[in-house]
């Protein structure tokens, strides 16, 4: 969006605030409009496109603490009263005409007070349009197009996922040209400035006494144009090509996660900053082990005579075993923990190891076990069931 726009469009009355509005509020009532006007709710509706466009221009603006600053005191300038012209083109704040540039200093009457730096009342609007960093001064080009950022998806073992491990990443995308090495031109040729803004990557258009700066189009704002294009990548400084990174995945990376390499992305354009590279992670299920957070989580199995007696039991970790004991009264579902034998946090520190233990009954048992059993059910207290007891009485 343009600084014309800041001054042409109300972004409060596109979503239905006032301007003491909260940033709570703005961002409530931008939802709201967003969720009616979405072009996927109202398919085919041009004008519910053009309404979403709208809020989410407004929302751009006003969401942003700075920018909204900057456009409620841009238009709190504006719209004052203070710069309105009469059909004779004189100014005429409370009715009485004045020259706007004598305001400014800028006049060429001599002896006003110049606290703009003598540019004018044309220069310092055209720097706060422009974005410039101080009162007549030139506006920033804006330079080389950035490169698009680029996505991938890396599947991993659960042991590498907990371990970290280093992997080679085969893309094929958009690279630097080898051939101009990213700068568009043929070889042996440069890029030259640019003929209509000479350079600075924005131009300036003058509409009464107003100045405003916008990127130019005959360079796209970067300030220099290609003469003679380089063959293989016909200006744009990049080519699709096959390359191989190798990613290091760190350790405990897990799954769903997003690892982002900073300029391993695609190539700007003549040289521009490249974008980044987003790789996304899916974990490969583990045969035996689970993960929760920083812990690893296994089930193992005992038998009833083990959990009444107890045992010691020897389990496996990712990288040996460890050895549990088992309290005598053991029931099923109790977890045990291994400390130390989980994943390695980024402090050096390491979750846990929990194993859940699984009472297994038999499905069939031999005469003499049937028979041992009966004896043992015989010399052991039953199984505390009164307040269940007391319940099914109520309904005999």
């Amino acid at each position: 969006m343009s600084s014309k726009d800041w001054l042409e469009k109300d972004y409060y009355a596109a979503l239905g605030v006032d301007k003491s509005a909260s940033s709570d509020d703005i961002k409530k009532s931008y939802r709201k409009l967003a969720r009616e006007s979405h072009p996927d709710h109202n398919p085919g509706d041009s004008g519910a496109e053009e309404r979403f466009k709208t809020v989410s221009e407004a929302y751009a603006v006003l969401g942003d603490e700075k920018k909204r600053r900057e456009y409620d005191e841009m238009r709190s300038l504006f719209g004052s009263g203070a710069f309105r012209r009469n059909a004779r083109g004189a100014g005429q704040p409370g009715g009485a005409p004045f020259d706007v540039s004598d305001l400014f200093g800028g006049g060429g009457g001599g002896g006003g007070d110049n606290r703009f730096g003598g540019g004018g009342f044309t220069d310092l609007f055209s720097t706060i349009f422009s974005g410039g960093g101080g009162a007549g001064g030139p506006a920033r080009p804006r330079g080389p197009a950035r490169g698009r950022n680029v996505e991938a998806e890396v599947a991993l073992d659960f042991s590498d996922a907990v371990r970290g491990v280093t992997l080679p990443l085969t893309l094929r995308a958009p690279g630097v040209c080898d051939t101009c090495h990213g700068n568009g031109a043929k070889p042996g040729t440069q890029p030259v400035a640019c003929p209509v803004c000479h350079g600075a990557g924005v131009t300036t258009r003058n509409q009464g006494s107003f100045s405003f700066s916008e990127p130019c189009r005959n360079c796209q704002g970067v300030g220099t144009v290609v003469e003679e294009k380089c063959p293989e990548c016909h200006g744009t400084g990049g080519v699709t090509k096959t390359r191989t990174l190798n990613v290091r995945f760190p350790a405990g990376v897990a799954d769903g996660q997003r690892i982002r390499l900073a300029g391993r992305g695609e190539p700007g354009e003549r040289g521009g900053p490249a974008g980044d590279l987003f790789v996304h992670v899916k974990v490969r299920p583990d045969e035996l082990f689970g993960r929760t957070g920083d812990d690893l989580t296994l089930n193992v199995p005992i038998t009833y005579a083990e959990a009444v007696l107890g045992t010691d039991l020897r389990v496996p970790t990712l990288d040996g075993t460890v050895t549990l004991r088992v309290p005598p009264g053991t029931p099923a579902g109790r977890v045990l923990r291994a400390r130390g034998k989980g994943v390695v946090r980024k402090d050096g520190r390491a979750g846990d190891l929990l194993v859940t233990l699984d009472v297994v009954v038999p499905a069939t048992v031999s005469d003499e076990a049937r028979a041992a059993l009966e004896t043992f059910a015989a010399q052991t207290p039953p199984a505390a069931r009164e307040h269940l007891e007391a319940r099914v009485r109520r309904f005999s």
